[in-house]
C-alpha cells in the first residue's frame, strides 16, 4: 500500500510541476513587483526612511528578475531608474519624490492587465497632482505620510 501511494505521489509531482513552473514563471513575476512596489508605498506611508530603502532595493530586484513579456524593456529601464534612486537615499522626502514617476510606470502597467488578477486601485493626491497604486480601497497617502494620511481618493479601480 505505502508503494502504491508513493508512486501516485512521484508521478502526481512530475505531472504539476511543469505545469505550476509554467503558470508562475510569467505571470508571477509581475505579481511579485506589484508586491514589492506596495511594500515600498507602504513603508512611504509609514515615513520609516530606512524600510522604504530595503523595500526599494526588493523592488529593484523583482523588476530585474520580471519576464520581458510581462514588464518590456523600456518599462524595465524605468522602474529600475527610479527604484534605484529611492534605494539610494535615506531622505523620505527624496524618497517620495522618486515614487511619483516610479508609480506613473507602474500604473501603465496595471492598466495593460499583466500584474495581477486582483483589483489593484489607483489612488491620487490632488496636493501632490500625482497618483499610485493601492490594493486597498481606503486611502493612505505615500506622498505625505501622517501628515495627510487620507488625502487623495481612488480613481480608477483596475480589474
Amino acid at each position: 500500500m505505502k508503494k502504491i501511494f508513493l508512486l501516485v505521489a512521484v508521478i502526481a509531482t512530475t505531472v504539476v510541476q511543469p505545469t505550476f513552473a509554467q503558470e508562475h514563471n510569467g505571470h508571477d513575476s509581475g505579481t511579485s513587483v506589484l508586491a514589492s512596489y506596495y511594500s515600498l508605498k507602504n513603508a512611504l506611508v509609514a515615513g520609516d526612511a530606512k524600510l522604504a530603502n530595503a523595500k526599494a532595493l526588493e523592488l529593484t530586484k523583482s523588476i530585474e528578475s520580471a519576464d520581458n513579456k510581462i514588464i518590456g524593456d523600456k518599462d524595465k529601464a524605468e522602474l529600475l531608474t527610479h527604484s534605484a534612486m529611492v534605494s539610494k537615499t535615506k531622505d523620505i522626502k527624496a524618497q517620495r519624490e522618486h515614487f511619483a514617476p516610479l508609480s506613473v510606470t507602474m500604473i501603465s502597467l496595471a492598466k495593460s492587465g499583466k500584474l495581477s488578477a486582483e483589483p489593484i486601485y489607483v489612488q491620487y493626491c490632488p496636493m501632490k497632482k500625482s497618483s499610485w497604486l493601492s490594493s486597498e480601497k481606503p486611502v493612505k497617502n505615500p506622498y505625505y505620510g501622517s501628515a495627510m494620511l487620507t488625502c487623495g481618493k481612488v480613481s480608477e479601480t483596475i480589474n
